[in-house]
């Protein structure tokens, strides 16, 4: 078995319940947009794109090294996560531009309150977060949700 499928497998032992899962398919994208964000906020230079916005030095890294992190468990995965996470980068420069100086209080926000939610959701499903067994699975959780969409769609990863 692969190892993105090994992963897939462990992080779905404590995501059985329905409204543990319903709760993960709203959260884990907010956490991972939020944490994008804040991330976006780190001072550096910016690369600009006509009809797309800049993204700051510090989070074209990080997409880079997520992504990395992805493409070695499953190309498509890996390059479908790029394609999201530059659109999140899209309305994340929107976000701070329209914002400014106060973005930072719409990225803690969202974090906190989603945090609480899936919370909520584990003690309702009575599983711990996968998580707290490996810090790994802060990573698995978005590529798991794509996963079921990609099997949905009958697209082999």
């Amino acid at each position: 078995m692969r190892k993105v499928d090994l992963l897939f497998a462990e992080y779905s032992k404590s995501h059985r319940n329905a409204t543990n899962k319903f709760i993960h398919w709203i959260c884990v994208p907010l956490i991972f947009c939020s944490i994008l964000g804040f991330i976006s906020l780190i001072p550096s230079s910016h690369f600009c794109v006509s009809y797309f916005g800049c993204i700051s030095i510090v989070s074209l890294v990080a997409v880079a090294l997520i992504s990395l992190y992805y493409i070695r468990l499953s190309l498509l995965i890996g390059i479908t996560m790029i394609l999201i996470m530059l659109l999140a980068e899209h309305f994340i420069y929107l976000t701070n531009i329209s914002i400014d100086k106060q973005s930072w209080i719409v990225y803690l926000s969202v974090f906190v309150i989603t945090w609480i939610f899936q919370f909520i959701g584990h003690k309702i499903e009575g599983k711990k977060p996968s998580f707290l067994k490996d810090l790994q699975f802060l990573l698995i959780g978005p590529i798991w949700l794509l996963g079921f969409i990609l099997k949905k769609t009958g697209i082999k990863y």
